[in-house]
């Protein structure tokens, strides 16, 4: 097993032969106040979360008006640890001006909010126990790319980082189990992240090796955006800090990408389990280097601990890389090949296609049928109300139908059929259940969808 590793490295080790001479005490303590960080990181153009307010004194709490906060934000503790005493609203509640929800959907009232800030000024969340501050923060918007895997809340990344080389990574999911933070300890999943090309590789659960969420989807493969990006962002936040091993904790908000969110000088050592590697090894690798450049150190991160090459990547994962958008080729009904531009949408469930291209490949008379049907129900306002079986009688004899269904999108709820089509995409030939939608008013007239992209990453530039 693991654990067993010669090349693992212990907390007592860690601390004695790394923390402890790198990282100075002034270097620390600029890691454990979250606000002084939040600014010397700013100031240092790292892009951090924006501060909403902080509150100082049971005077300042008095004073506060909670009507002023957004509706979805984070409450912290300034010198908190582990993940405690943070806590995340997603939402106003409707109808209700000082009530809010958490990722569970229980209430947070003002008088609850204010109960907690209490908490957190007496200290009960600190570090070292002594009275604290407490600050909002705004809420880190999901990347849709993450969207499938994540349960509610937002996925982040941390990095080790020692001589200003990142060593190690791990991508931290919330679950259910977790309450919707990346807490691991807690049921959060981490996974083991190449340093090479950004791809997630092995996944733990409560320190057991996993393959696929608590959804069903492969946990393994997926690609992280940006990632030469955050590489560069998490050695940036070491110079700026001075630690000379740190952990970076950077998320990726779906508007403005990558954000730093925290630095931290006592990072767990769970990375080790979802890397299925020891630290202690990559660690001696950088020892004693000159990195003159942030450019130098990713790059040696990228050559010393991961694949070095596109191909070397394939060959490992059995994937090929795509990007986000594609020439592919769709084979019809009707045996006729239309070659198009495609949108990658691994936030997307199912490939669709837009209606005008439908009907070229041979399902005029499946639309004219479905269509008829459709709106003698009254559209989705009567379908709704049918249980999947008797929606399934409703479209029995629509020609070349294979089956319907039910999607949510950010434009409402629409009920699609679905057909068979050949899509032929980096040489690779896709057998593809299809949905059809009017798309004459997006941009790409076909959406690849997840269900389609198994044999494939994708990555996002």
């Amino acid at each position: 097993m693991f654990s067993k590793s010669k090349n693992i490295l212990g907390m007592n080790a860690r601390n004695l032969i790394y923390i402890r001479p790198n990282n100075l005490k002034s270097a620390k303590k600029l890691a454990d106040d979250k606000l002084r960080c939040k600014r010397v990181l700013k100031k240092a153009k790292v892009p951090v979360p924006r501060l909403i307010k902080s509150i100082k004194t049971q005077e300042d709490l008095d004073n506060f008006d909670f009507s002023t906060l957004p509706n979805s934000f984070v409450l912290k503790p300034n010198f908190g640890f582990g993940g405690d005493g943070i806590m995340v609203v997603y939402g106003r509640k409707k109808g209700s001006e000082n009530v809010w929800v958490k990722a569970n959907r229980s209430p947070v009232t003002e008088d609850y909010l204010r109960t907690h800030i209490k908490n957190i000024l007496d200290g009960s969340f600190s570090r070292t126990g002594t009275s604290d501050v407490a600050f909002f923060e705004e809420r880190i918007k999901l990347y849709p790319g993450f969207k499938p895997y994540a349960f509610r809340g937002v996925p982040d990344i941390r990095i080790i980082v020692y001589n200003r080389v990142p060593v190690m990574a791990m991508m931290r999911i919330p679950t259910e189990a977790s309450g919707g933070t990346s807490n691991l300890h807690r049921g959060g999943i981490g996974i083991g992240i190449d340093m090479a090309t950004g791809v997630t590789t092995t996944a733990i659960q409560y320190d057991r090796v996993v393959e696929k969420s608590p959804r069903g989807l492969l946990l393994s493969g997926i690609k992280i955006p940006q990632w030469k990006n955050i590489l560069e962002l998490a050695i940036k936040a070491q110079d700026v800090s001075r630690l000379g091993y740190l952990g970076a904790d950077i998320a990726i908000d779906r508007e403005n990408g990558p954000v730093f969110m925290e630095l931290n000088a006592r990072p767990g050592l769970s990375i080790q389990v979802s890397n299925q590697e020891g630290l202690l090894t990559r660690l001696n690798r950088v020892e004693g280097l000159k990195i003159k450049t942030v450019r130098r150190g990713v790059a040696l991160s990228q050559n010393l601990f991961g694949g070095e090459i596109e191909e070397e990547i394939e060959g490992l994962s059995g994937k090929r890389i795509i990007g986000t958008v594609e020439r592919i080729k769709i084979i019809g009904r009707n045996k006729k090949e239309i070659k198009i531009e495609a949108k990658v949408d691994t936030g997307a469930g199912f490939t669709s296609i837009d209606l005008d291209l439908a009907k070229e490949l041979g399902f005029s008379e499946t639309m004219e049928e479905y269509e008829r049907i459709y709106l003698e129900q009254g559209e989705w306002k009567k379908l709704e109300n049918l249980t999947a079986k008797e929606r399934k009688l409703l479209f029995k004899k629509v020609p070349y139908l294979v089956d319907t269904a039910i999607i949510n999108s950010s434009h409402g709820t629409s009920y699609r059929p679905i057909v068979r089509v050949k899509i032929i995409m980096d040489k690779k030939m896709i057998p593809a259940r299809i949905t059809i939608i009017d798309r004459q008013h997006l941009k790409y007239p076909v959406i690849i969808g997840r269900r389609n992209l198994k044999q494939f990453l994708v990555e996002v530039k």
